[in-house]
């Protein structure tokens, strides 16, 4: 009778142990959602009611009889179960928008390279070849990476000097120099002279330079603009790159207003405290850094933008997917990428997502169009993200786009804006608007004199451009 009764105290203790776990994992869901700053104070009150509800039931079956009693420790387990799994999505998530956010460098990187049909594997197997690098631009990064090589290789190289990357490298598939240095960065810009150049070289070393970006505090509560920079990298998403989708996405979180505006990557600017007085396309501009490509822009339509966020094409894939698709709207009927894409409503997914925003070959405005089109991917993802459905598979986005985009919002204002957003749970308006110009050949700053396709811009339409901001950011 003893040994039964001494069973029986056991059971209660274990019941009320169980319990008692629920109620600690209970309290650290709570906390960690509280500090998390991301989930309004209705909604914490509501959550920690919840949860003080539970454990006050399922506290009080333990003083019932024995059959209910396991009953409620069941409950009591597969409560603690899914409290457990909640700190752990919610972990997640806090992490990855750390890894997302708050970026604050951009990195360089800076190769040497050789001929496809090089027998040199390292530095030190070209320690004796003549290396050629160019003068006109980028002359910081140069000297480093001279500085470096020598280092690695132990002794003073054989330089020859060229006046543009696109010399050099002509200099090095004609044998007049056996390895090039350069910033990777300027392979576009090559290609855009030397059709398969990146086929005929291969990469002997490379080094990366990271240069930190000054940021301004921002208050996510009043209007803002935020760059949007669409590059084309196999590397880091912070290694320096042309850019070629350029989208200014005004928001102001007191009308719910957002206006996407898309200017052209070819188009014929200054790259403030880089180019001087010469011009340039926009593109090159993200050869210079994410920061080049925002003050050419705030120069352009005479705005300040407070934040950045740079994906690659892999990233368009993986977040469309991630979405389950989204629904973009098209101007016109056209065919792409093995895709065929009608007039009006599309349900696409990420890889037809990708061949919609890159295809300009079908239209009569060409690079105009695609922004357009850019535009409209951007407007469908926006409103399928801002849904309150969004939350059931807001980790999994997160984790799969963490490596492919990158943002200077930090983990706390973009907490913030969550916050705010799931407080009035209100509609978005978003608009779109586009840049123009005029088509021609030039000279650009960072490829030399030899001429290239440019747009100049327009400049009533930039004044418009720049006034129908204004309008969104006054709440007008």
């Amino acid at each position: 009778m003893e040994h039964h009764r001494k069973r029986i105290r056991n059971k209660n203790m274990a019941g009320k142990l169980i319990t008692i776990l629920q109620l600690i994992l209970s309290a650290g869901l709570l906390i960690l959602v509280w500090n998390s700053g991301m989930v309004p104070g209705l909604y914490l009150v509501l959550l920690g009611g919840g949860l003080l509800l539970l454990f006050a039931v399922t506290f009080c079956l333990q003083y019932v009889k024995s059959k209910v009693k396991f009953a409620g420790m069941v409950i009591s387990i597969l409560i603690s179960i899914g409290l457990a799994v909640g700190i752990v999505y919610f972990l997640r998530i806090q992490q990855t928008m750390a890894d997302v956010g708050g970026a604050t460098y951009k990195t360089d990187n800076m190769i040497v390279v050789v001929k496809a049909s090089d027998p040199a594997e390292s530095i030190l197997d070209a320690a004796n070849y003549r290396f050629g690098y160019q003068t006109s631009v980028d002359q910081e990064n140069n000297d480093k990476m001279l500085d470096d090589v020598q280092t690695v290789a132990g002794r003073e190289l054989k330089l020859s000097e060229y006046d543009t990357v696109t010399e050099l490298a002509n200099g090095l598939l004609s044998g007049q120099i056996e390895a090039a240095i350069y910033n990777e960065a300027f392979d576009g810009i090559i290609e855009e002279s030397i059709e398969d150049y990146k086929d005929q070289v291969k990469i002997l070393y490379q080094y990366g330079i990271e240069t930190e970006i000054q940021q301004e505090d921002t208050n996510v509560e009043a209007p803002f603009n935020v760059y949007i920079s669409g590059i084309d990298v196999s590397g880091p998403i912070t290694t320096n790159s042309r850019s070629d989708v350029n989208i200014i996405m005004t928001v102001n979180p007191n009308t719910k207003k957002i206006l996407l505006t898309t200017t052209p990557r070819d188009y014929y600017v200054t790259i403030p405290n880089i180019s001087g007085e010469q011009r340039d396309k926009l593109t090159h501009a993200g050869i210079y850094g994410v920061d080049a490509s925002m003050a050419t822009l705030e120069q352009l339509y005479g705005i300040d933008i407070s934040y950045y966020a740079r994906v690659n094409f892999t990233s368009l894939i993986t977040i469309v997917d991630a979405l389950g698709g989204v629904d973009v709207n098209s101007e016109y009927a056209f065919s792409a990428g093995g895709y065929d894409f009608v007039q009006g409503t599309n349900h696409l997914d990420g890889k037809a997502a990708l061949a919609f925003s890159r295809e300009r070959y079908s239209f009569e405005s060409g690079d105009n169009q695609r922004g357009r089109n850019q535009e409209a991917v951007l407007t469908a993802i926006l409103q399928k993200a801002m849904s309150p459905a969004i939350l059931t598979s807001a980790n999994q986005i997160l984790s799969q786009v963490s490596d492919c985009v990158e943002t200077n919002m930090t983990q706390d204002e973009m907490a913030k804006f969550i916050n705010m957003q799931l407080s009035d749970g209100a509609g978005w308006t978003i608009e779109s608007i586009a840049a123009g110009g005029t088509g021609d050949s030039q000279a650009c700053f960072s490829s030399g004199s030899q001429p290239l396709y440019v747009m100049w811009p327009d400049e009533a339409i930039v004044g418009d451009v720049s006034r129908r901001m204004d309008q969104v950011l006054s709440g007008n």
